[in-house]
């Protein structure tokens, strides 16, 4: 199954009511949502039919996220049928914004793929789904930090190894897609500060000059579930309810054990 395959599903068994998208590109991955979203590229070049009520944003994703506020697009304010149509009338008038499906294909640099899952968690739920893109390298030369390949994921498979270190709290499963693999992560807590105090330290050990030194679990997705699996999963439903319902985050408890006995 390739990415888009499992972006369509998972849009499907996930049913979110909104959406980000970091890195459009030709926008055939924005073509999947029918949800309110946004997507940021600074560099568009979309030719493929969009049907959402989409805001292109033409910035770079740092630019976007220091906006006063960059979820202006998704406020029920703006458009009170979107709040009903959400059984949500409690906030016609608005309310702040939380990102439930983001998917981040932004700049292959490990530090540009670290900056963007810190910005999107910031507005995310524990219930939000968080993927990134390019995650599972076949070789040593797509995760060069200098591209010289016609596929390139760059080194942002080192995000992986920085989320389980300094955020077990976190769930990260990753997905053996099609071609360089994707990665799904739940539990994201808008609370949570150690990425950011740590930012300067986890920098100076993980951005190094090419080669890199990948994994061989990274090269032979030894630990990548395959995306049929996650997407047949049966705890799909439960956390789609917890996000609707807003349940608070000790209800993530129960929904972790179920989540990574996928990957067992």
């Amino acid at each position: 199954m390739n990415r888009h395959d499992f972006l369509r599903h998972l849009h499907r068994v996930y049913r979110p009511r909104n959406y980000l998208e970091i890195g459009v590109n030709d926008g055939r991955s924005l073509a999947l949502s029918r949800v309110p979203s946004v997507a940021v590229d600074p560099a568009f070049r979309v030719v493929t039919d969009i049907s959402c009520d989409v805001h292109l944003v033409k910035a770079t994703s740092d630019d976007f996220f220091a906006r006063k506020d960059p979820l202006l697009h998704l406020r029920n304010g703006r458009n009170p049928f979107r709040a009903l149509a959400r059984r949500d009338p409690l906030n016609v008038l608005g309310g702040d914004p939380k990102l439930e499906l983001s998917f981040i294909d932004g700049m292959h640099l490990f530090e540009y793929a670290l900056r963007d899952f810190m910005n999107v968690e910031k507005h995310s739920r524990w219930s939000s789904v968080i993927v990134l893109d390019d995650m599972l390298p076949r070789d040593v030369d797509e995760a060069a930090r200098d591209r010289h390949t016609k596929y390139w994921t760059g080194d942002v498979y080192k995000v992986v190894q920085v989320l389980r270190r300094y955020r077990p709290d976190l769930v990260v499963v990753e997905v053996d897609t099609e071609p360089t693999g994707v990665v799904a992560v739940f539990g994201a807590n808008p609370d949570s500060d150690i990425l950011k105090n740590a930012y300067d330290k986890i920098i100076e050990e993980f951005v190094v000059p090419d080669p890199q030194d990948v994994p061989e679990e990274v090269l032979v997705r030894k630990n990548a579930v395959r995306p049929e699996t996650l997407l047949r999963a049966d705890f799909w439903p439960a956390l789609a309810r917890a996000r609707n319902l807003r349940r608070p985050r000790a209800a993530f408890a129960p929904l972790r054990s179920r989540i990574e006995a996928v990957t067992g």
